[in-house]
């Protein structure tokens, strides 16, 4: 999927990909133009991305080769063991939980996964977690809890899954569940939005003591689509939704909902894995540091406080 806006972009990346293919196999001729449509890409991808509308940062968000949780997994954390299964239902493949390290410091890792691929997509639903994935999330954090493991969490999702069956299995009373405990977890917490941060179903993993957004995800209460349906029953009003939403990680940071941005190599964290999953660990190594020498107790205070700040305003 090319969005449209990044088509010169890819006719760049093509070339240089296969001027790259002639440098390994010993042409050095084309060093000097290879590195020529470097800083053209570097300068064109800046330019693009420093213009976007906060409706072309949600499709960003969405976009089908961004990294996902699984990838930061792999590039950030070593020894990672997953867990499965919530003991009650059964097992939700749209929330990866398990234990890992993070620069030899055992830790807690919570994400939510869309899949790579359309059968891959369907086992994990697309990212909406069901009942028995949040259940899960919440077994993984009181294991956390009880090993004294910073919680480290990958909110991806549009939202928790509102079929049936999932409301059947009490949806609404798991998400809060998640909170609640992830609200009062005695261990350190930090929670990245690394794509869509969509309403109940992002906030049940982002209850944390610092929230950041990276530079093209997003994190709302409702979809752009949810919201114009809603507000003008027209889905032409998705772009004037997403403007009304402030739903930008930097609109976010400016109102004081998130705590960083993080900012993504290229302009879109699509075009370099390795190097957005170096980014998003110097933040985690940041937070980590300072949450890890507070106590228990300054711990869930300055949680609470941030959290019941959110929303106050004076009146002139």
């Amino acid at each position: 999927m090319r969005l449209k806006f990044e088509e010169k972009l890819y006719e760049l990346k093509e070339k240089i990909d296969n001027l790259k293919a002639l440098y390994r196999v010993g042409n050095r001729e084309v060093e000097k133009e290879l590195r020529e449509l470097q800083r053209e890409f570097r300068a064109k991808a800046k330019k693009t991305y420093s213009n976007l509308s906060p409706w072309e940062r949600v499709h960003l968000a969405r976009h089908p080769k961004r990294p996902q949780a699984s990838d930061y997994i792999k590039l950030i954390f070593k020894d990672f063991v997953e867990l499965h299964g919530d003991r009650h239902f059964g097992d939700d493949r749209a929330i990866i939980a398990g234990f890992a390290r993070f620069r030899g410091m055992p830790v807690c890792i919570i994400g939510q996964e869309k899949g790579k691929n359309v059968q891959e997509r369907k086992e994990r639903n697309f990212g909406m977690p069901h009942p028995e994935g949040y259940r899960k999330a919440v077994r993984v954090m009181k294991l956390a809890e009880r090993y004294r493991m910073p919680v480290i969490t990958l909110i991806d999702t549009p939202g928790a899954y509102p079929g049936i069956g999932a409301e059947e299995r009490g949806q609404s009373e798991a998400i809060a569940q998640s909170m609640l405990t992830m609200g009062y977890l005695e261990v350190p917490t930090v929670a990245i939005v690394i794509g869509e941060g969509g309403s109940g179903g992002a906030l049940a993993l982002g209850v944390a003591d610092r929230v950041c957004v990276m530079e093209n995800a997003y994190y709302s209460v409702i979809s752009p689509e949810g919201c114009a349906a809603i507000l003008w029953k027209d889905q032409s009003k998705v772009k004037e939704s997403a403007k009304a939403l402030k739903l930008t990680a930097w609109e976010l940071y400016e109102l004081g909902v998130i705590d960083c941005v993080i900012r993504e190599p290229f302009g879109s964290a699509h075009w370099d894995y390795v190097r957005s999953a170096r980014l998003v660990a110097y933040y985690i190594r940041i937070c980590l540091k300072e949450l890890c020498s507070k106590d228990r107790d300054t711990l869930l205070r300055e949680r609470m406080e941030k959290f019941k700040a959110l929303g106050v305003y004076e009146e002139a």
